[in-house]
């Protein structure tokens, strides 16, 4: 691959919120193979969650000559800073996965409010009355509000009929399971022990909410998720866990990385073919958008996740209880 020394290859960098998160190893490889096809060069850094640090992050790849930087915000609002210093060098700033509200930056995720519509819908189907809680993601994170926002489309029928109860919604700093749980445990205990259904926002609350029902007691409540991570499609399959929404990674990546290097040699947003205007953030900053289509995956069609090499028979179906397997397992 041409070096950027050459002025052969356009460089694109990619600004990680906490490479640590299981994920973004499978983003990151997605990306890389994409900018090389299109002989673009790859450097990152990782904010390893500081909003300090990522801005520093972001004006280290601006001054090491970046045309374009994928950005992955651990708080959006409170790298704005460095972000509207990287425009005014002219730098396109691609948001990636999570919501970055200032003009001029294009934006990329899967649709998050058909996420939420998703988990509620599936939730709704399994627990049609009762007692809801609702374990949203971090409240840094415009997604949080987005993906509740389309929860609510599907719920506020059957919650203006009082079919079902909104007794407790909590955001949960960092998106940490251990967080997901503490405040899963509140809820029950102001609850008296009561819940009938969790609308979490991804596997990892999920993760943390399942812990402190089970801890009571209490298995076969539906709980929701998103991202499909290996651990949460195991306890779909053991039929702790009711839907995840499948956000293949490998897609976004790929998609991102193909922006980044059209961007990246002076492209102008509105010539990125399939985008759309969107102007969904509560700010309502129209930006230009590619929003990918996401999947529920539930115990009727894990196969799919199968087909797609995503996870093996082996980690899906560990610890299956064969007289209860789902098709996929058996």
């Amino acid at each position: 691959m041409a070096k950027e020394s050459r002025g052969k290859a356009p460089l694109v960098g990619v600004s990680w919120s906490n490479f640590q998160e299981e994920r973004w190893k499978r983003d990151e490889a997605a990306i890389t193979k994409v900018l090389a096809k299109y002989g673009a060069e790859y450097i990152s850094a990782d904010a390893e969650a500081s909003n300090d640090k990522q801005m520093r992050d972001i004006d280290t790849l601006v001054a090491r000559g970046a045309k374009a930087i994928i950005v992955l915000a651990w708080d959006a609002d409170a790298i704005l800073p460095a972000i509207e210093r990287a425009k005014q060098h002219g730098v396109a700033i691609i948001a990636y996965d999570r919501l970055i509200q200032s003009r001029n930056v294009f934006y990329i995720t899967f649709d998050n409010v058909e996420v939420g519509r998703i988990q509620a819908r599936e939730i709704l189907k399994r627990q049609p009355r009762g007692d809801y809680a609702f374990i949203k993601g971090a409240a840094t994170d415009p997604n949080s509000t987005i993906l509740y926002k389309g929860q609510m489309e599907v719920l506020d029928s059957a919650l203006r009929r009082g079919d079902i109860r909104n007794v407790g919604d909590q955001f949960t700093e960092g998106w940490k399971p251990e967080n997901a749980r503490r405040n899963m445990l509140e809820m029950l205990r102001k609850n008296r022990g009561r819940i009938d259904a969790v609308v979490a926002s991804n596997d990892g609350t999920a993760g943390g909410a399942i812990d402190a029902l089970h801890a009571l007691g209490l298995k076969d409540i539906p709980v929701s998720g998103q991202d499909c991570d290996t651990a949460a499609l195991n306890r779909i399959a053991r039929g702790q866990q009711s839907v995840s929404v499948f956000k293949d990674p490998r897609k976004l990546g790929e998609a991102a990385a193909w922006v980044a290097s059209e961007l990246a040699q002076q492209k102008r947003l509105s010539d990125i073919v399939g985008t759309i205007q969107w102007a969904g953030g509560s700010r309502q900053i129209p930006l230009t958008a590619l929003l990918l289509r996401p999947l529920a995956i539930t115990a009727r069609n894990l196969e799919l996740v199968l087909a797609s090499r995503w996870i093996s028979k082996e980690k899906l179906c560990a610890g299956v209880d064969p007289k209860t397997a789902p098709s996929a397992c058996k």
